[in-house]
């Protein structure tokens, strides 16, 4: 019989890594972190044109809530700067909740997003001592710079490994939706 020392010792780094893996702030387990917790989802597809889930009657496959959308009012004045292929070549955004304006695809989406994700908080960058699984999401890079409730923000995204992929799905509605990039 294995001593159960040894059991725990060979079964915690699996179960680490698990944890990591699957995203640990989303409630929704079937939202994979790319939409905010506990959002509908619809079959919409997304706009191509722009690399972000498409307009707010429609929306990208799988990850846009249906229905009105309620942002309590989280004040934020943001630029976005996204690149979609890793190649230098952006787009960039305005954008303001409380209301939701600019010229983002979809304001309202985004706001919700940010108060979901945490506010201000959720672009933090990912702590130097977590422990990350080493998987690769795309060359996707985005960069974001404002206010968010009068704190201000001045965070990089990539999909580098999977503590950044899951930074990057919990803002996907501000940044944009990989599948269409």
């Amino acid at each position: 019989m294995r001593d159960p020392r040894v059991t725990m010792a060979l079964l915690l780094p699996g179960l680490l890594l698990a944890g990591c893996a699957t995203g640990s702030g989303s409630t929704d387990p079937g939202s994979g972190g790319g939409a905010p917790p506990g959002a509908p989802t619809t079959s919409a597809p997304p706009d191509t044109s722009t690399g972000l889930p498409g307009p707010s009657d429609g929306g990208a496959a799988g990850t846009r809530p249906s229905g009105a959308l309620s942002p309590t009012g989280l004040p934020a004045r943001l630029t976005v700067t996204v690149d979609r292929t890793g190649d230098g070549d952006t787009r960039t955004w305005s954008l303001t909740c409380d209301p939701p304006g600019g010229d983002h695809p979809d304001p309202a989406w985004a706001c919700v997003a940010i108060e979901q994700a945490g506010g201000a908080s959720a672009f933090d960058p990912v702590p130097r001592d977590t422990a990350c699984t080493q998987i690769y999401g795309g060359p996707q890079t985005a960069h974001v710079e404002g206010t968010v409730d009068g704190t201000p923000v001045d965070a990089d995204f990539s999909r580098n490994n999977g503590c950044e992929i899951n930074r990057w799905n919990a803002l996907q509605p501000v940044l944009g939706d990989t599948a269409a990039m």
